[in-house]
C-alpha cells in the first residue's frame, strides 16, 4: 500500500467512525478461512459492516475523527483486528454470541454505542442484552397504553355489573 493509499484508506475509515453511532472492535484471528467466510455471511445478512483493519491505521483514524474520544478504545489495539459497523447496538453481539457456542472466537475487544464505550469481552453479555431505539419506544407506548387500559376496561366490567344488578332487580 502506498502513502496516498494509506492516507485515503485512514481518511474513508475515520469518515465512517464519524457517521457511526455503533461499532465493535474484536478479534477474529486464527479463525479457518470457512468460519471467517460464515462470519462474514451473517455479517452481510444482519447489515453490519465487517472490516479487517490494522491497528496503526485505525488509531490514525481515531484520531482524526473531531469531537470523539477513543482513548479507551486504543488500548484494545493489539493483536488481530476487526471492525464491525452496525445501525443497531445490539445486534454484532447476538452475533458473535451466537458463533462463540462453536468455539472461542471471535472476540470482543470494545465496542462504541451511542457514546458509550465497553471494553473487554466479559461485556459480550451486557451488550447483546441491549435493547435497540425500537425496542424501547414499543415498551414506552406499551407503558403509557396500560393505565388506559386499565381505565377502559373497568369501565366495559362495571358496565356490565350494573346492567347485570338492574336485570335482577328487574325479575324480582
Amino acid at each position: 500500500m502506498t502513502r496516498e493509499e494509506k492516507s485515503k484508506y485512514i481518511e474513508d475509515l475515520a469518515v465512517e467512525i464519524q457517521d457511526s453511532n455503533v461499532f465493535y472492535i474484536t478479534d477474529t484471528s486464527e479463525l479457518p478461512v470457512d468460519q471467517i467466510n460464515a462470519i462474514r455471511r451473517k455479517c452481510f445478512n444482519a447489515n453490519i459492516r465487517l472490516k479487517v483493519v490494522k491497528n496503526a491505521l485505525l488509531q490514525k483514524a481515531f484520531d482524526k475523527v473531531d469531537g470523539k474520544d477513543f482513548s479507551e478504545l486504543s488500548q484494545t489495539l493489539k493483536g488481530g483486528t476487526s471492525i464491525m459497523f452496525s445501525e443497531v447496538g445490539n445486534a454484532p453481539a447476538k452475533l458473535i454470541k451466537e458463533f462463540r457456542k462453536k468455539g472461542d472466537k471471535p472476540i470482543v475487544k470494545g465496542a462504541y454505542i451511542d457514546e458509550s464505550i465497553y471494553i473487554g469481552d466479559s461485556e459480550l453479555s451486557n451488550l447483546a442484552d441491549l435493547k435497540s431505539k425500537e425496542e424501547l419506544i414499543g415498551e414506552i407506548i406499551g407503558l403509557l397504553q396500560s393505565p388506559i387500559k386499565n381505565v377502559v376496561s373497568g369501565l366495559n366490567s362495571s358496565g356490565d355489573n350494573i346492567s347485570g344488578i338492574l336485570k335482577t332487580l328487574e325479575n324480582r
